[in-house]
């Protein structure tokens, strides 16, 4: 027997040991999962319709594990694997139920708003902000998490602003508790407002946190709200690129001022630096356009897009189980009341603007 080379016994190891390392939190994903799917399931027997989807059910069932019980180290690499690198995963395979057609069925004047809404919610925010009393700091990376992208537009942002660790921590304090209520709560403005799929697809890609969470919010109303919310909410990640270059041309004066939390001096504080292109264009924004490409080329089978669909699907419903295991309600306090007032009343100015720039339009 030929002995096996030293490269490949130590890609065995690691492999091992990566999926000893996520196994445990990945199994509680999908067990909640499975409970979320059979629940659902139960509902379509017994009420003739499924009134809360399995993507729904997993967000509850794991935020109510989550505030009884906190997972320790074991589960956390596996909770997390899911909810990041699953959930990105399913962007990139979304992106093949997405045609040039709709693309161009979107249109000049939406796609000029949402850069419109980006910049207007990110003014309107940082005012509030102000007006509550935070540091201009905390005012930008609280503006920039809800009016582009979370956690992401926050992490992005950080280093540029030269923020330091006390200013990240409060002002993402709140992107997993809010978004999760803003994904369960959005359906709900279907027939309070009277949206169309349409234009619901486009209130979600304009005030949902994260892509992933888009399709959450979007599933209730079926794949076409799917498709424009996901590509809305795409354009609007994009729009980081050109946030960050203004940022950093004002930079020098953000350096000039004193920490307001921790009494920091601007010397005492990190130097702002320039952000890779990866914080400004994930993998799987790529990956999805990519697949989209293909899509639109005729290179993927016809018959392979409900696999694909399905699989999205499921991973989505994974991922929002572990989103679900990685709330922690509590953190909503931890972060002081005017950051929360001021990340409550940001994002309400971005549901109005989001909803006047449909009606400007007139998409029906």
């Amino acid at each position: 027997m030929t002995p096996e080379s030293p490269d490949r016994t130590g890609l065995i190891a690691r492999t091992t040991s990566g999926a000893k390392r996520i196994g445990p939190g990945l199994l509680l994903c999908l067990a909640v999962s499975v409970v979320a799917l059979a629940a659902e399931h139960l509902e379509a027997l017994f009420f003739g319709r499924a009134w809360l989807e399995a993507l729904v059910l997993a967000i509850l069932l794991g935020t109510a594990i989550r505030t009884l019980w906190k997972p320790d180290s074991r589960w956390r690499s596996g909770i997390s694997f899911s909810a990041k690198t699953l959930l990105e995963i399913a962007v990139v395979l979304l992106g093949a139920s997405l045609s040039a057609a709709t693309v161009a069925a979107t249109g000049g004047p939406l796609l000029l708003g949402i850069a419109a809404v980006v910049f207007l919610a990110i003014g309107l925010s940082y005012g509030i902000g102000r007006l509550l009393g935070l540091s201009k700091r905390m005012a930008i990376l609280v503006a920039c998490g809800n009016s582009i992208c979370g956690n992401s537009a926050i992490a992005a942002t950080a280093p540029v602003i030269g923020a330091d660790g006390e200013d990240v921590a409060a002002s993402i304090a709140f992107t997993a508790v809010l978004g999760v209520v803003v994904v369960l709560g959005l359906p709900l403005l279907i027939p309070m407002l009277g949206l169309s799929v349409h234009q619901f697809g486009i209130l979600s890609g304009l005030t949902v946190y994260a892509v992933p969470q888009v399709l959450a919010a979007t599933a209730p109303a079926g794949a076409a709200a799917i498709q424009i919310g996901t590509l809305v909410k795409l354009v609007r990640v994009l729009m980081l690129g050109p946030v960050i270059l203004v940022l950093s041309l004002l930079s020098s004066h953000l350096r000039e001022e004193t920490g307001k939390p921790t009494g920091q001096i601007a010397a005492e504080r990190p130097a702002p630096r320039p952000v890779g292109i990866h914080r400004l264009v994930p993998w799987f924004i790529v990956g999805f356009v990519v697949m989209a490409a293909f899509r639109s080329a005729g290179l993927i089978p016809a018959v392979l897009l409900p696999p694909l669909a399905t699989v999205a699907n499921v991973l989505t419903i994974v991922s929002m189980a572990a989103l679900g295991l990685s709330v922690d309600i509590r953190s909503v306090a931890q972060a002081g009341p005017r950051v929360t007032a001021t990340v409550v009343l940001s994002l309400l100015a971005l549901g109005a603007i989001s909803l006047g720039l449909i009606r400007l339009l007139a998409v029906s």
